[in-house]
């Protein structure tokens, strides 16, 4: 392995030219099909295959063909004055002449009068009219939104409060573009502290963009042949940018290192992608493991995102080993320190070559003392904080929050509030009951039985009358709970409607299933739960083979996967102390806690997962490094900080700037997984990497390297320390860098 990444970092040295432009032709290749692809439409892939909600919800699709169960809505909510009622004179005809114009609306399917279909509160002070429309809500036109606006705004004339809820003018989150701006302005402030060079700075950050444009661009050329959408690429977006910029952030570190060690340039790069290029490779492979074991899971939606981020930190791997050397081979002496630039240049004039090391005692080394002369203590803190920290997480929620955890700005949340005060907390989150009557011998009665049963069940306050289809074989009615969308006690509600499944199929002969936006997200959450086990066990075996290959030790995989499962449930325990109980939700713009959603604990494990290994294996390898080479056990771990602390420490910073900068999204899911991610890598970094695992192997000592003689003789061996290089590779006797970058090609 580190043999042919040397060479390969010595090639794409020397053929600069070729390796950039071939990367800018790939980049405009797929920016031009990106630019001519068509938009990515609706795939039809059911959101969750396999849990009950997605079946009754497939049924309703296959059995009632006119209505389009995914099609645009609008609920719109008349509140009176105080003291007044909706159903006076002059309201009522502004209601009446709302509904009016709505329903000529060309892509209007219905619109439902409120005082004819019963939509009044008990105290006559709100109603709602329901808006349904024969399109998605992507495929709404403009003209059916100015319309829909128009008559709201002609409504509020008459001085009634109106507000609209639904998918129909649902508003949109906020732009990810800032996000990543603001990621990419803190990372560079972090890489030019680090490194103290503009062009060190700099190109980290140049290669990073050019990795995530093409990935990018790459989801949405195949956007409308894959299904995949801006939303699917989020993730993408997110990890592309941050592991392109570590990943070449430590190439170019090691190049600087072998550059001090007196080596020409071009050997610099080569050495830099055969040691350094070794642990992106392993580092993104662990990641990709991640990812890609999205797929377990069963929702196609998590398997796109996994699969299009894994994608992304490939091509982020690709760009670390090829395009950064090329870059480095344009700049050879651009990304030096200025010290080491001042030295070069004094030894040229000076006809001298020396060695100029930048890595002497510092504080990396000193922290490696620290912690070897205490590790008992720093490791008991290190655990006692990260268990504090996770305590939270036992008491974690989850749930899918709708428009009652957006902003009180929002219409749609006005809505919401309206319609809790004026029908009841449940009326927000009604259970859709399909009942499946043809083996029935009287389809009427049965369904008739049904709800009356259903409205019996302890918690349900309402059930409209059962709908039937053309065929008559299939029955719509909706149950109102008493609680509301993401209480512990709906869920319950819907067990025990569920319950009652076996005795009204032996009474009645037919049968009914459950869903709708409350049903559905109690499955999801469930169902979730129920995969994150296997989830665990796929990723988690997978990587400690990978690491187990790249280390050749049993205990430091181990030591690995321990210190993960540390950061991760602190990480979650402190997104539910934010997120569902509030604690500081207000300094991060966070208006409503509740449930956190069904998602995000199962992205955070799997991504966290991912970079954690990256830290392990940047940190590790080169104790690894060191200790192949010769070196003590203790010895190797402070050489390993001394060389790689400071880098992994702005490595994580960096990622943490990354995720951060996603904590202003608009959208719940990302703000959630960005300040999660953040506080992963915090947790990781700075406690689990940098304290637990030096204290860990200065109390193993030697055995942290054991391996079984017969298992040593199994593995692979990938010499990820660069071992077989130090034959092949000799310290360079001249400074000219001119004279270096010109030397012909040479078979190694």
């Amino acid at each position: 392995m580190a043999t042919f990444l040397y060479r390969l970092g010595r090639t794409a040295f020397r053929r600069r030219w070729l390796v950039t432009l071939l990367w800018v032709v790939v980049l405009g290749g797929v920016g031009l099909g990106a630019a001519k692809a068509p938009a990515a439409g609706d795939d039809g892939t059911s959101f969750m295959p396999g849990i009950e909600a997605q079946k009754a919800f497939d049924l309703i699709g296959e059995r009632f063909p006119g209505s389009d169960a995914n099609g645009a809505h609008a609920r719109v909510v008349f509140i009176a004055p105080d003291g007044e009622k909706v159903t006076a004179g002059d309201y009522r005809m502004a209601v009446d002449e709302l509904v009016s114009t709505v329903a000529e609306g060309a892509q209007v399917d219905s619109a439902v009068d409120p005082f004819k279909a019963d939509a009044v509160s008990k105290d006559a002070s709100t109603a709602y009219a329901t808006v349904n429309y024969k399109v998605k809500a992507d495929d709404l036109t403009d003209a059916s939104k100015d319309g829909l606006e128009k008559a709201v705004d002609q409504a509020r004339g008459s001085g009634l409060t109106v507000e609209v809820g639904g998918t129909a003018l649902a508003s949109q989150p906020a732009a990810g573009g800032s996000a990543e701006a603001i990621g990419i302005a803190l990372a560079a402030v972090v890489l030019l502290i680090t490194f103290g060079s503009l062009a060190a700075a700099g190109l980290p950050l140049l290669t990073a963009v050019i990795g995530v444009g093409v990935s990018m661009c790459a989801i949405l050329a195949l956007g409308s042949t894959l299904g995949l959408t801006m939303t699917t690429g989020t993730l993408a977006s997110m990890l592309g940018l941050a592991v392109g910029i570590d990943y070449a952030l430590f190439v170019v570190s090691r190049y600087r290192e072998e550059r001090a060690n007196g080596h020409a340039p071009r050997e610099a790069a080569g050495l830099a992608v055969g040691t350094a290029g070794s642990a992106v490779v392993f580092a993104g492979l662990t990641v990709i493991i991640a990812l890609v074991g999205l797929t377990v899971i069963g929702v196609p939606m998590l398997t796109k995102m996994g699969l299009c981020a894994a994608g992304a930190v490939a091509i982020a791997v690709l760009v670390a080993l090829t395009l950064v050397p090329a870059l480095l081979g344009m700049w050879p002496n651009a990304v030096l320190s200025r010290r080491v630039r001042k030295f070069r240049e004094a030894d040229k004039r000076d006809g001298n070559a020396k060695h100029h090391s930048e890595t002497p005692d510092n504080g990396g080394t000193r922290w490696a003392r620290f912690v070897m002369r205490r590790p008992v203590a720093v490791l008991l803190l290190g655990v006692a904080v990260l268990g504090v920290l996770a305590l939270p997480a036992t008491h974690l929620e989850m749930g899918m929050p709708g428009d009652e955890a957006k902003p009180t700005s929002t219409t749609e949340r006005r809505a919401y509030d309206a319609l809790a005060d004026g029908f009841g907390a449940g009326f927000n989150g009604p259970l859709t009951v399909v009942a499946d009557v043809k083996d029935a011998t009287d389809p009427q009665a049965a369904a008739a039985t049904m709800a009356e049963q259903i409205k019996d069940t302890d918690g349900v306050v309402s059930v409209t009358p059962p709908q039937f289809n053309e065929a008559g074989d299939t029955a719509l009615f909706s149950a109102v709970p008493a609680t509301g969308p993401n209480t512990e006690a709906t869920k319950e509600i819907v067990q025990t409607i569920r319950a009652e499944r076996p005795g009204l199929e032996a009474d009645t002969g037919a049968t009914f299933e459950v869903t709708g936006s409350t049903a559905m997200n109690i499955d999801v959450a469930q169902a979730l739960q129920d995969a994150l086990v296997p989830y665990l066990a796929v990723i988690v075996l997978l990587s400690l083979l990978l690491l187990l290959i790249v280390f050749r030790s049993i205990l430091v995989p181990v030591k690995a996967a321990l210190g993960f499962l540390l950061s991760v449930l602190a990480s979650l325990g402190t997104v539910v102390a934010v997120f569902q109980w509030g604690w500081g939700a207000g300094l991060l713009g966070v208006e409503q806690t509740g449930p956190i959603m069904s998602l995000m604990p199962i992205f955070l494990v799997g991504i966290v997962f991912g970079l954690a290994m990256d830290y392990e294996v940047f940190l590790v390898a080169r104790m690894r490094e060191a200790y192949v080479h010769g070196e003590r056990p203790g010895q190797a771990v402070v050489t390993g900080f001394r060389h790689s602390a400071r880098v992994v420490a702005a490595a994580a910073v960096i990622m943490m700037a990354v995720f951060s900068g996603f904590i202003g999204s608009g959208e719940s899911m990302i703000k959630t997984i960005g300040f999660g991610l953040a506080v992963a890598v915090l947790f990781d970094a700075f406690v689990v990497r940098m304290a637990l695992v030096p204290a860990v192997l200065a109390l193993l000592g030697e055995k942290a390297w054991w391996l079984p003689r017969w298992l040593d003789r199994v593995l692979p061996r990938v010499d990820v320390e660069g071992t077989a290089l130090t034959s092949q590779t000799r310290p360079s006797t001249s400074v000219d860098v001119e004279e270096h970058a010109q030397e012909p090609a040479r078979t190694l």
